[in-house]
């Protein structure tokens, strides 16, 4: 479990930040026709974070209490890895930055989050560049809101299998909206302000 930082921001908070700081590298290329491959990738991601978030949950009561931050973290890195994926098979790894990878993870969380970040214009979207500070202040805000479906997850840990069978099916559900999400930005031009 992770300890609770000194400075009283939530360890989820520091989890989202530390998560976006550095964009994972793919090994899929960028393809003429890539909303089949990107289907295959989100697929075989929801499929990992479902097993995942599902075993993860499987000890019930207080012990299964610490295992909520080790499996939103374990989830949110398969995520990662399958927005990079999906950015590569349409080209778009070399400009796939921190603001594209947050907008991608947590929007479906809080669109109005991100709304003076990524902005759809017509058939484009222009990603606004930020500072750190601006990263952290979001984290700040996403955690708060996780924190809250955190620990309505929690309370499925008290029914052992079944909850685990919930959890892991919110995770599947959660995980092809991350990629619906990344597919829907990465399929238009993208200009990126700072």
């Amino acid at each position: 479990m992770a300890k609770q930082p000194p400075h009283g921001k939530p360890a989820l908070s520091d989890a989202i930040f530390e998560l976006v700081l550095q964009v994972p590298p793919s090994q899929e290329q960028a393809l003429d026709q890539p909303a089949l491959r990107a289907h295959a990738i989100s697929r075989a991601a929801a499929r990992k974070a479902s097993l995942l978030s599902g075993s993860l949950s499987l000890p019930p009561g207080f012990l299964g209490w610490l295992t909520v931050l080790p499996e939103l973290v374990g989830v949110w890195k398969l995520q990662a890895q399958m927005v990079s994926d999906i950015a590569s098979v349409y080209g778009k790894q070399k400009t796939l930055g921190r603001e594209q990878m947050l907008y991608c993870l947590f929007k479906h969380v809080s669109a109005q989050l991100f709304r003076d970040v990524v902005v759809r214009v017509g058939e484009r979207v222009v990603v606004q560049q930020t500072t750190l500070h601006v990263l952290q202040t979001l984290a700040q805000n996403l955690g708060i809101k996780l924190t809250q479906m955190a620990i309505s997850k929690g309370v499925a840990r008290f029914v052992p299998l079944l909850g685990a069978v919930g959890v892991g099916a919110y995770a599947y559900f959660d995980t092809m909206q991350v990629a619906q999400t990344a597919v829907q930005l990465f399929e238009r031009e993208i200009t990126i302000e700072s």
